[in-house]
């Protein structure tokens, strides 16, 4: 007679653990977090000062306009990767299979309506850094559109906010809280280190989206582990970015 498997995978050695979590940043934040470094190293040693610098988050990647959305799609297709391995490492046998990265489908309309009142209490105050920064000279000018007017231009920028928002949270939340825990760090220890993560990815808009995004890692870590459930911060983070893309061009003439 066959012993049954096991309904879900033991925990593995500390070392695959580590080995496991330098490769899910190598693919996709930990890369973005050494590149924005040399980013930042390149803006501050140029001659342009660092506020007449521009950083566009969504640029065109071809003149013509077909090669152009199809470079859209598989840039936006091919960032989730690190997500789906993500999820295929932390897979539960058992439902909740995402229950490692809070995530278990229950509650989905109170999450949502949290998502949104973390919007109202991080999207004002982010925005008035980023225009003090500015001034300071702090920031580069961001431009968070920076496709042409194009049918599908919108519906792009919406499934960019999606992937950075599904991205982001999905690893710094999800996965790397799930997995310093199972190495012993302690829950502030995680919370500061996850925020330096998501604050070094975003140096190449300048020293103060450092300053930004360490305070909304701060929050977000903070409130996720209290309540543990992910689905909030996905919406929050998706809402924010949403507004900025699309938004931007409404707004941008009535910013100092």
């Amino acid at each position: 007679m066959h012993s049954s498997p096991a309904l879900a995978s033991p925990t593995p050695s500390r070392a695959r653990i580590w080995w496991e979590i330098a490769i899910v940043l190598a693919l996709g934040l930990g890369e973005s977090a050494i590149y924005s470094i040399v980013q930042l190293t390149y803006r501050l040693t140029d001659a342009t000062p660092l506020a007449d610098q521009t950083t566009t988050l969504n640029p065109s990647r071809s003149d013509r306009e077909i090669f152009d959305l199809i470079y859209q799609v598989l840039g936006i297709a091919f960032a989730i990767v690190p997500v789906l391995l993500v999820c295929y490492l932390v897979w539960q046998h058992t439902r909740p299979h995402l229950g490692a990265l809070g995530l278990d489908g229950s509650r989905v309309g109170g999450d949502i309506g949290r998502g949104i009142l973390l919007v109202l209490a991080i999207g004002i105050p982010g925005l008035a850094l980023y225009v003090g920064g500015r001034m300071l000279g702090l920031f580069v000018a961001v431009d968070p559109g920076g496709l042409d007017t194009h049918w599908w231009t919108v519906p792009i920028l919406l499934l960019s906010a999606a992937r950075a928002s599904i991205m982001e949270e999905f690893v710094v939340l999800g996965y790397l809280f799930f997995r310093l825990k199972q190495l012993g760090w302690g829950l502030w220890p995680i919370i500061i280190a996850t925020s330096v993560l998501r604050a070094t990815y975003h140096l190449y808009q300048g020293p103060g989206a450092f300053i930004g995004n360490l305070a909304m890692g701060l929050l977000f870590g903070w409130l996720f582990a209290r309540g543990g459930r992910l689905l909030p911060f996905l919406v929050a983070h998706f809402l924010i970015d949403a507004v900025a893309f699309v938004g931007y061009p409404l707004v941008a003439p009535m910013l100092p």
